[in-house]
């Protein structure tokens, strides 16, 4: 296949898994994450995580833009039953898919890749399979969340949040692999972009927690192919995101809910480590 055709061929594929990430992560935050069900959908989410990152790892080393729009999830949301049933439906049409693409990469790597991308959805369509066989009648017909508690202006406040962290956590994806070249940087922009994540379901669970799935949508990307120019706009990203975070914990309302005090402070501590990390980084470029 031209190089093109395969960058092409991956960024519909990472698309698609992009989707999965955010469905399941969504559905496990409702769930709640110290519920099996809730669990369970967050691990396999993390395992799509992997499938997005060894897909745009690939696509940036053959010098395309990583895609970071997600794609569409087909699924019914009546009930548990179907929702799961959705996610076996949707992974077991990744299996053919898959090795059919496989069959036209002539790269051993990205055969290989595709490959697994197949057999890992198969186990994912089994354990969505297990997870609705194992549902009690009660639970497949019902929804996950709860009736909403928080005020309306903390929940904006929350989901703005969600917003800005997600978009902060793609954009040190998309750093960490147009630069994977440059060494050790991009493999530490990665070590926060992990972090980021973690940062985003501290906002994005008190959503859940109050029965709204909260919103993933990605806001504008920076796609400079500068290492100094990423590195900055790094820079100036959690240093906005810090100041935002520190005005947040003063809140009267946000001071209520100890355990959003104690994830904010968590997040202020972490973005101070990131600047100076970033900062370090840049001093060459």
């Amino acid at each position: 296949m031209e190089k093109q055709a395969i960058v092409d061929m991956l960024n519909k594929d990472i698309a698609d898994e992009h989707a999965a990430i955010i469905r399941y992560l969504v559905h496990g935050y409702l769930e709640g994450e110290d519920t099996p069900l809730g669990s369970s959908l967050i691990s396999i989410s993390r395992e799509e995580m992997w499938h997005m990152h060894w897909l745009g790892m690939i696509i940036a080393g053959l010098g395309g833009e990583p895609n970071l729009k997600p794609a569409p999830y087909p699924h019914d949301p009546t009930n548990r039953a179907t929702m799961l049933k959705s996610y076996v439906e949707y992974e077991e049409k990744l299996i053919p898919h898959y090795n059919g693409e496989a069959d036209k990469a002539d790269d051993p790597h990205i055969k290989r890749v595709l490959r697994r991308e197949a057999w890992e959805s198969a186990i994912h369509a089994r354990k969505f399979q297990r997870k609705l066989d194992k549902l009690s009648p009660e639970e497949a017909a019902g929804l996950p969340g709860a009736e909403s508690e928080l005020p309306k202006e903390l929940l904006d406040k929350l989901q703005e949040e969600v917003t800005s962290k997600y978009t902060e956590m793609l954009q040190h994806v998309r750093t960490s692999w147009v630069f994977q070249k440059d060494g050790i940087i991009g493999w530490s922009i990665m070590d926060q972009a992990m972090e980021k994540m973690k940062q985003l379901a501290h906002f994005a669970e008190p959503i859940a927690e109050d029965g709204l799935p909260p919103k993933f949508k990605p806001g504008q990307i920076d796609k400079s192919r500068v290492i100094g120019m990423a590195l900055k706009k790094a820079l100036e990203d959690v240093q906005d995101a810090r100041e935002r975070h520190v005005k947040l914990s003063e809140d009267t309302e946000v001071k209520k809910h100890s355990g959003l005090v104690i994830n904010l402070d968590l997040t202020i501590q972490q973005e101070e480590y990131q600047e100076s990390e970033i900062q370090e980084w840049g001093k060459d470029k």
